[in-house]
């Protein structure tokens, strides 16, 4: 057998130390790091908002993992979270299909072994990809999807930072009872049309629970297939109906084709308000030109609340800049970059991973959230934030205008809206 020299031995040693200290330190660069899960619809008939709530995400990582020390927000100042880990995002695409959701939830924890899950813009996906999480004992945060039977399970793992369907309900009757009391309008019946989803099915209940409660009569409940190709009988069926205000549940594309069919077939409810849909979507307002305008609904934030909410003006930079073309946040997706925020700094406040202890710490505090109106998110048991806020705008020219609540009131509301053949 060739002997090794003393001083050959040594330098090999030396070589097993150098390669197990390299290799010790690559192990613990990649502990350094916390991967988030996104689940969108990033393709089908709401893909573009798919694609602007994960820019959103995007935009609250890049703040998170970065210094910005000019921004007011939570976290800016430092360079990521738990002594310098930086979150790692992993996208997904769930396509509007509660299945495919169900089955990707399932893929990011268990083969991408993401920490989290943001997601799922669409109720009806966020339902089954939240009881993944939930079964998992691993967290769940929910920007937009509006059901508010998503924080009414009792889940511990769920958070939502969104108003719901059913707050927005009651909104929409304050401000019918209002306008009846200040303005005159004597509204008395109502309509509703809704998508045949979780998201619609749920909101078309909250709106005519609260309707009724609130001494309106709903003369027509009008479900419809969501990705239709026509909506001439939903219409129609309005139409002959004759609503004084229209409840609508519409996303997307949706929300565009009812609104050219009311145009074609020449017929306008008085007011016609809208839950988190296309109405409140940027892109359809320019697609639609000046038949978008005069519909109103409930929004937590559009560029027009900019003195209401100072410190969004630099993060929406950056989101500008990851969105094609440029937009600026919608009531939607600022919401998805809001729950990012408060995981972050749950985890940095809890100062572990430990799955109970960031829940506990979620539900246990109140956080500061600049991009949230009122500015302040708290967690209800169930996961709802109770200090989401939303006002209710109407579109005027092509911009949000916040008409209810009166103190807040930057123009009066256009009622009735202005018919198609005097626009």
């Amino acid at each position: 057998m060739k002997k090794v020299s003393p001083g050959r031995f040594i330098a090999v040693l030396a070589v097993v130390v150098l390669l197990v200290g390299t290799l010790a330190g690559a192990g613990f660069a990649e502990e350094k790091v916390i991967k988030i899960g996104t689940l969108f619809p990033l393709t089908g008939p709401v893909a573009t908002a798919g694609q602007r709530c994960r820019a959103a995400v995007e935009t609250a990582v890049e703040v998170i993992n970065n210094s910005y020390p000019n921004m007011n927000i939570p976290l800016a100042a430092q360079e990521g979270i738990l002594g310098g880990h930086k979150i790692v995002l992993v996208h997904a695409d769930h396509q509007g299909k509660p299945d495919i959701g169900k089955a990707e939830a399932e893929r990011l924890f268990n083969q991408e072994k993401v920490y989290a899950i943001i997601g799922s813009y669409n109720s009806a996906v966020t339902k089954p990809a939240s009881f993944v999480a939930e079964m998992q004992k691993k967290i769940f945060m929910c920007g937009c999807s509006s059901s508010a039977a998503l924080t009414e399970r009792g889940f511990k793992y769920f958070f939502r930072m969104a108003p719901t369907d059913k707050t927005e309900s009651h909104e929409f009757v304050e401000f019918m009872k209002w306008m009846n009391e200040t303005r005159g309008t004597d509204f008395k019946t109502v309509g509703i049309i809704y998508e045949n989803t979780e998201f619609g099915k749920h909101a078309a209940d909250e709106g005519k629970a609260a309707a009724k409660d609130a001494g309106f009569e709903v003369v027509a409940d009008v479900p419809f297939s969501p990705g239709a190709t026509s909506m001439n009988s939903e219409v129609q069926t309005l139409k002959a109906a004759n609503p004084d205000v229209v409840f609508g549940a519409c996303l997307g594309g949706d929300y565009t084709l009812w609104v050219r069919t009311m145009k074609e077939l020449n017929w306008l409810p008085k007011a016609a308000l809208n839950y988190c849909t296309g109405y409140q979507d940027p892109m359809i307002t320019r697609q639609l030109g000046d038949d978008a305008n005069y519909f109103s609904g409930g929004m937590g934030y559009a560029p027009q609340f900019a003195h209401l909410m100072p410190d969004v003006a630099p993060v929406e930079a950056i989101y500008k800049e990851k969105t094609t073309p440029s937009v600026p946040f919608d009531s939607d997706s600022i919401q998805e970059a809001v729950a990012m925020f408060i995981l972050a700094q749950a985890i940095e406040k809890a100062g572990t991973l430990d799955y109970d202890t960031v829940a506990k710490t979620l539900h246990e505090n109140v956080w500061d959230s600049p991009l949230s109106l009122g500015g302040k998110v708290e967690f209800a048991p169930g996961g709802q934030n109770i200090r989401a806020q939303s006002f209710l705008t109407q579109l005027q020219g092509g911009e949000y205008t916040i008409i209810y609540p009166e103190e807040y009131m930057q123009a009066e509301p256009i009622v009735p809206m202005v018919p198609w053949d005097k626009r």
